[in-house]
Formats: C-alpha cells, structure tokens, sequence
C-alpha cells in the first residue's frame, strides 16, 4: 500500500524541529550581534528604555515599568528573566561598563540576590545613549515584534565596541561564547588604528588592545594565553587574585586580597579556603576575616608564626579561585550566523557597522536639510515679493484657493535672494533665466508663515539659515561621495568617544607590566608566573632517611629537639619492621637537588620535597613510588646541593667500600632522565659507599670501620667520566672497608674538625690539622681507637663548634645534640658517650645540621656519673697517638692505579 501524501517521517520532524528551535536559541537569545555586543533581551531593554525617556538626565523609574514594557512589547518570556538581565547591565562587577544605572539593591560580588524589581529603579547611564544615538535617523532596519503590532530595532547603532567594552557569556545549543571585557581606551585607540591602517591584522592590533580588561581588576599571568585568543578566537587566560604580603609590628605575617578574578563568589571563595583549612590541605593559616566595605574590597589571612606566608599564598592560588583561567570563546552572530571571530574581525565588524550607520545618516540627514533648505528658498522668495503674497491671499476665498494662486504665480527675486545668501555667480545667473514657481510645500510654509518673519531681522535670519544648510548639504555630500571623509567621521567620533568615557588616570601597573598606564583595572604580566610544585614548599631545613630495605622519609629538623649528649634520643618512626634499618641520613634544605646512588652504579636526581613529607611518628614510604629501581637495587649515598651555589667548576668525588675513588664533573649529572643514568662501573664484590660535592680544590679524607684514615689532595685523582670504575683511594687490611668520605677546603682546615662516630654510640672531635695529608692509595692514620668498648667506626663527620650532630640508631631512635658538647680529644683515643643504646642497639648513621637558629634545650639530664665527659679523655691508643712509624699510621707500599677510565 503506498504511503498516503499527508504521512510524515518522525525522523524528519525531529530533525527540523530542533533545527528550527536550535537557530531560534542561537539567534534569537544566546549569542551576541557582532555589531552592538547585545543579546536580543539587552537590546529591547535598552529600546525599551529609550521609548520611555528613561535616559540619564531623566529621574529614576521602576524596574518593575521597564521590564513590564519589555515583556508586554517585545520579549515574550517571563519577567524574572528579562529583570536579571537588567539587573546584570547595573552591576559594576558584572560589567565594565555598566549600560543601566540602578538605584537599590541590585546584588554583590557575594552572590547576593538583588531586590525585587518593584523595590529597584533603573535609568540609563550616559554611555547606554552613545549605543543609541542616531537611532531615529534610518540608521538600522527595524523589524515586527513577535505580535507584530511594535517595530523594534535589529540591531543598535551604536558608536563603542560594546561586544569586546563589556563582553558576553552565553550559552546557545551546541555552542557558547565567552568573551571578556576590556578596556574602552585600549579599544577605541585599536579601532582608530584600523581605521588609519586597514592593512593592519591581529599582531598590529596587539599593540593596542593588550587583554582583557575586568571590572574586579586582579593579574593575568603571561600573554601567551590572549595572543592566541586574539588570533584564533578560542584560548585560556590565567586570572590570579591582587594580594599583598603584611607585616605587624611583631613580625606575624598576614595576606590582604584587594581584587580577586573576575566572576569568582567572594562568599564561595572564603568557604572554600576555610574548607581547605579544615581538612588541612592547606596549612599555615590561622583566621581568615572578610574586612570589606564600600571603599573597596579586604579580605585578610592571618598566618601562623611558624608558616612562610608566601607559600601559603602559593597553595591558595594552586587550590583555591583566588586564581582561575577564563577560557575565551568570541562566538557572535555575524550576518544571521554564529561565527567564531578573532580580534581583527571583531573590530572590523564594528567599523563596518559604523560605516553602514554614519552613512545612513548622512543621507537622512541630507534629505533633512535638502528639504529644508528647500522650505527656506520659499520663504526667502516670498518675502522679496511680500506685497504681491499678500494681494494672492487677501483676494482668495479658502487656504486651498490661496495655495493654488501662490502655485501659479511668477515669482521674481529667487537671484536676488541667492546672491545676498553668498552662492555661486553661476548659481545666480541660472535663477536669472527664470521666473520663479513655488511648489506645495512651500507654498504651504508661506501660507503658515507668521508676519515677524516680514522684519527685516527676520529676513536675515532666512538668509543666514540658507547658507547654514547649503554648508550643511555641501559637507554632507562630501562625505558621501569621499570614502576618507567618511572614515574620518567615524575616526572623529571615537575619538570623543575616548575622551568622554576613558578611563582615568589610575593605579600604574608597574615594572614587568604590559598595557596602558594606569588606566586598567587588570593587570598583565609579561612573563608567565606559572605555580610550580616548588612554590608550594617553604624553603626548610629537611632531614632525609633512607632505610636498609628501601623506604625513604624527610622530616623537618625542628622535629627533633636539641638533647644534652648521652641521652636516649627521639623515636623516629622510619622503620617499618624490626629488621630495617636506616642506612642513610643528611640534612638538607627542600628545595635542594639531591643526587641519590644506587649499588648498581646508577644515580637518579630529585628535590628533597619530592620526597614525603612525615612527622617522627610516621612510617615512610617505598623508593620505589618515586624511582625507577629495579629488582635488587637499592640507594646508597645522596649528595644535596643547590643549583644557585654551584659552577662548572664543581664535581662528585664517588668512593666505594673496596677503597676505589673518582671524580666526575657536576655538569654530567644535569640531565638525568627518569630512569637514571650510570654514574660509575661497580666491579663485582664492591659496593658504592659515599658521594661527595667538591669545588676542585678540596681535600678528601677517606675512612675504614676498623678505625684508619688518610687524607690526601683532590687533585691527585684526576676527572673520569661517569663510566669509569676509578683509581685506589685508600690501602685496606683484610676484612677493613671504607664507610665514607669527607671533603673540605684545605685554606679553612683550622675551622674543621671531624667527629668520628662508633657503632657503640661512642665519638670524639678532633681538628683537622691533626691529619697531615699523604699520597693517596695508603693505608692513611689512626682516627679513633677500635675497641669492645666503642665498637667499629660509623661514619666521620665534618663539624664546626656551631654545628649539631644527628646519631640515628638501629631502633630509628634518633638524638640532635649541639657539636659543642662533644669532647675535643686526639686521634689515637676511645672518645665520650654521644647516645645512650639499648640491647642488640647500634648506630647506623649521623648527620650534620648548619647552624641552627631554634637551639632549645630539652630537660634531658646530662650523662651520669660514671660516664662524665672526662671518660676516655686519656686513653691512648696502644700504639700510641705520636706513633708514626707505627702500623697504624705506616706508609704502605705503592701500589698501581688499577680501575682508570671503562
């Protein structure tokens, strides 16, 4: 059976249907008109606005009458919607430049709603008549209302750039846009260029027009983001709040914000910091209290004493809108269809508007004063033949009798009259050939002519007004016939445009800033100040550790209070079973690089707060989380340094557990990609045990567990590449190894010393002149006296008098104790009590804290009786401490530098 004519597809329907109601929201409501910057509804409120002589000379009127002359002549949807799109044209924090001055309560930046519409009165604001001027001069075509029993204009003929002056947000069906306002100086003098240069495109018109511009002022991070804006019609801009550091008179630091992004909720943003505190996302902040007013905006966030409150602003604008992106999208309605525009074809659009308009106008304007002008010859006839008028009107029965006597008359003294108003003499000798006809609508003039215009006062008043519209007419004429004229026109308008509402002089935007002086309310920084995760860390002093199976946790220093020598010391919490141990521990500040060495040979680098962040009690976490290890690997030695305190000059002395020994410059560890790279050829059996940063004019003392070192000049261990295995450092007895190295600048020996460190809790200073330097590649001096009692060497730690030591135990017990209080003793002797141990507990590492600034002193009692600090003092060693010639401190035969360059 065929289908019948009337049957229609439900496909087809639903195509055309949402197709027709797609174009509808498109056209009809959500997008802009390129040429006024106005969505419909803006567009008839402001009409509707203009029909009431509501303007900004007049008093205020009801919103309340506004909306109802919208909603009843030319938006037919409901009034709630039309009055928040009134209410948006009046807020100065919605709006750059406000088109609606309102009076009453019309919301706040804290997401106040605003009074009802029969509380609030509206008028327009000056500006909102330049979007209007010339409408009643033919400039734009009007169309029928939706009953079409109104004209409404399609489109305003406005004289600013209103769709980039104040923006728009809307969103259509399949589409959006999102355009950001600017600032009317920058527009208009980008206008002007284009107007004088039309070979200019969006890198010339960048000159001008140097972002977005928005009322709530704050900072836009870099140009990149508005370049491609500009040129593409899509981008990202990064708003940060304005906020200033203070300091009280006690030194506590607080942020003020004075500005915050545009369209971000004060109350919203106070909430969501607060929340941020709560759940301790954020910390450092004390209070928070929003101190705003009428005189502008202050919202204060107190800091904690011990917090850096530069980083605490860092991590409000990384987790809080005090710093957003405002993501662009300049989608406006361009010949009845949607189009993204970049900024060239927006200013481009406007002035060609301006040219459909001013020309428009001038030709209303001629035909005006053509007419007139025309009224005025008439006039100026008649009064020369005034006793003759009078006659023709006396004699007639009717006004139509007398109009059609003045119509048939010959009337003399048109060249006359011509030549007394100053025209052409060619001009006058044609009226001459002639008589002179009136038509009817001078003939009506004459006949409602008053008899003052008969004086003589009168009479030059016609003549004067005759030369004045043939002036008129003239200048009229030229502009539309010379294109130049024209655009200079429109030039000139700008211009008064700019001078009436540019922006005045204001805060200037200061070094580093691009954009016109003191007349943006947002500033632009040139160069991008992009949050990186260093910015979020204070710069503290860390202490790092590493256990025996491959957990790793930084603590802050301040963790561990100052202790008397000989006390038990502080729980660590950095192991995670009784059978891990910590094998490595050095301080240093968090934002310095480390270089971690693994017994494989490779070497990873990191910053020390990338590292977790713990407290004492903490467990820490896997290595493997944060490097790529493989099976077996394991981090043996870290070197810390700073990138700012380093040069080409700087090297990493690696030594081995065998007594190997090279040196490889800095530079060759800049660019470690995340899989590590090898930094030195391990021989099988041997072990990388310490790493050290030289300036290469260092000297390197080298210690074994059972009690040697030797001293000797960096120099003799000459540069190798990262894999070289690397020469003999250190002669070894059977069974002895190194457990690390020292480095340290021969010209400041007298301000050294080294603390030898015993697995028995056991340790000593003693000056560094006490070790003359040998050749390298000997079994070196005796450094402390291996006994039952001390137990074999830890480690060695370079120390001054202000220094503090860390022991840390295999328990994770860990002691900070000032350097000062540890005795200064010879070589060849046993040392004092640096921790108290417990059973089966040893020491496993130290580590030396600079100078530190939050010395307090626990109420730890200080070692008991019969471990005074005079214990051990005067033990020698039984080779005794001046035994040169002894073993201990003999030279030991030479040996070849096996192990060079891989």
């Amino acid at each position: 059976m065929a289908e019948s004519k009337s049957t229609l597809h439900i496909e087809d329907e639903m195509r055309s249907s949402f197709l027709d109601y797609a174009m509808s929201v498109i056209i009809s409501r959500a997008l802009p008109d390129v040429r006024d910057g106005l969505k419909p509804v803006h567009r008839r409120i402001l009409y509707a606005m203009h029909q009431l002589k509501n303007s900004h000379t007049q008093p205020y009127k009801k919103s309340a009458r506004v909306v109802g002359d919208v909603i009843g002549k030319y938006h037919p949807h409901g009034d709630s919607a039309v009055y928040d799109a009134l209410v948006r044209l009046a807020q100065d924090f919605a709006m750059g430049y406000p088109l609606v001055d309102g009076q009453g309560n019309f919301g706040s930046i804290d997401g106040d709603s605003p009074a009802a519409m029969r509380y609030t009165e509206v008028r327009m604001q000056k500006l909102a008549s330049e979007l209007l001027a010339d409408l009643d001069k033919q400039t734009v075509d009007w169309v029928p209302n939706y009953d079409e029993k109104e004209l409404e204009p399609a489109v305003l003929p406005t004289k600013v750039p209103n769709l980039l002056l104040n923006g728009a947000v809307g969103i259509a069906v399949g589409m959006a846009t999102n355009i950001p306002p600017h600032n009317l100086t920058e527009l208009i003098d980008a206008t002007v260029a284009l107007i004088d240069n039309p070979h200019y495109r969006v890198p010339e018109l960048l000159e001008y027009v140097k972002g977005p511009d928005f009322p709530t002022g704050g900072v836009i991070l870099g140009t990149a983001g508005i370049r491609q804006a500009y040129l593409d019609g899509r981008g990202s801009v990064t708003v940060r709040a304005r906020a200033e550091i203070e300091e009280d008179a006690k030194g506590r630091e607080s942020i003020v914000v004075t500005e915050i992004p545009y369209q971000v909720n004060k109350t919203r943003l106070i909430e969501r910091i607060a929340q941020l505190v709560r759940d301790k996302k954020i910390e450092g902040i004390a209070d928070i209290q929003d101190y705003s007013d009428r005189a502008g905006m202050r919202i204060w966030i107190s800091v904690k004493k011990d917090a850096a409150a530069q980083i605490v602003l860092n991590k409000l604008y990384k987790m809080s809108d005090l710093q957003t992106s405002f993501g662009v999208n300049m989608i406006a309605i361009v010949n009845g269809r949607p189009e993204v525009l970049n900024l060239y074809r927006c200013l481009s659009e406007f002035v060609d508007h301006r040219r459909t308009v001013v020309t428009r106008r001038c030709r209303f304007d001629l035909d005006k004063a053509m007419a007139r002008r025309e009224i005025v010859e008439g006039l100026g006839v008649a009064v020369d033949a005034i006793d003759r008028i009078i006659a023709l009107i006396r004699g007639s029965r009717d006004p139509e009798e007398a109009k059609a006597k003045l119509l048939a008359e010959n009337l003399d003294g048109f060249a006359g009259f011509l030549e007394r108003c100053g025209r052409p003499a060619e001009e006058v000798e044609a009226a001459r050939q002639g008589p002179y006809r009136l038509n009817e609508r001078q003939a009506k003039a004459i006949l409602d002519m008053r008899l003052q215009r008969l004086t003589g006062l009168e009479r030059e008043k016609v003549e004067a007004e005759y030369r004045e519209l043939s002036a008129t007419i003239s200048e009229l004429e030229a502009i539309l016939t010379d294109p130049a004229k024209l655009m200079a026109v429109i030039r000139d308008e700008l211009m008064q445009i700019r001078y009436d509402y540019g922006d005045p002089e204001g805060r200037d935007s200061g070094d580093g800033s691009v954009g016109s002086k003191g007349s943006r309310r947002t500033e632009i920084i040139a160069n991008e100040l992009e949050i990186q995760p260093i910015d979020l860390v204070a710069d503290e002093s860390m202490v790092l550790m590493i256990t025996r199976q491959g957990y790793v946790k930084r603590i802050p220093t301040t963790e561990y209070r100052v202790q008397h020598r000989g006390g038990v010391g502080l729980k660590s919490g950095s192991r995670r079973d009784d059978d891990d141990l910590i094998i490595e521990l050095f301080e240093a500040s968090a934002h310095a690089y480390i270089l971690l060495f693994t017994n494989t040979g490779r070497v990873f680098r990191k910053r020390v707060f990338e590292f977790p962040l713990g407290t004492r009690g903490q467990r820490p976490k896997a290595l493997v989380n944060f490097l790529d290890l493989k099976e077996d690997e394991k981090i043996l030695e870290m070197v810390a340094y700073r990138e700012e305190e380093v040069g080409e000059d700087h090297f990493v002395v690696l030594a081995s557990k065998l007594g190997y020994i090279k040196r490889t410059s800095l530079a060759d560890f800049a660019n470690i990609r995340s899989s590590g790279l090898i930094a030195a050829n391990v021989a099988e059996g041997d072990t990388l045990i310490d790493a050290k940063l030289t300036n290469g004019r260092c000297h390197i003392l080298m210690a074994s567990r059972d009690g040697q070192a030797i001293r000797f000049d960096e120099a003799e261990v000459r540069p190798m590449g990262r894999t070289a295995r690397g020469v003999r450092g250190m002669g070894l007895r059977e069974g002895d190894e190194v457990v690390n190295i020292l480095v340290f600048d021969r010209e400041n020996e007298d301000e050294v010393q080294f603390l030898t460190v015993c697995e028995k809790g056991y340790g000593k200073r003693t000056p560094a002149s006490e070790y003359r330097a040998q050749s390298r590649s000997g079994l070196g001096l005796k450094t402390i006296k291996v006994s039952e009692r001390n137990g074999k060497v830890v480690s060695l730690v370079k120390v001054r008098e202000t220094d503090q030591l860390m022991v840390v135990t295999s328990q994770g017990k860990i002691i900070r104790t000032p350097v000062s209080g540890i005795s200064e003793l010879g070589r060849a002797t046993q040392g004092v009590r640096l921790i108290r141990l417990g059973d089966d507990e040893f020491v496993v590492g130290t580590a030396r804290v600079d100078d530190p600034d939050d010395i307090e002193a626990d109420d730890q009692a200080p070692p008991a009786e019969g471990e005074a600090e005079g214990e051990g003092e005067g033990e020698a060693s039984s080779e005794g401490d001046s035994g040169e010639g002894s073993e201990g401190d003999a030279e030991p035969e030479p040996e070849p530098e096996d192990g060079g360059e891989a």
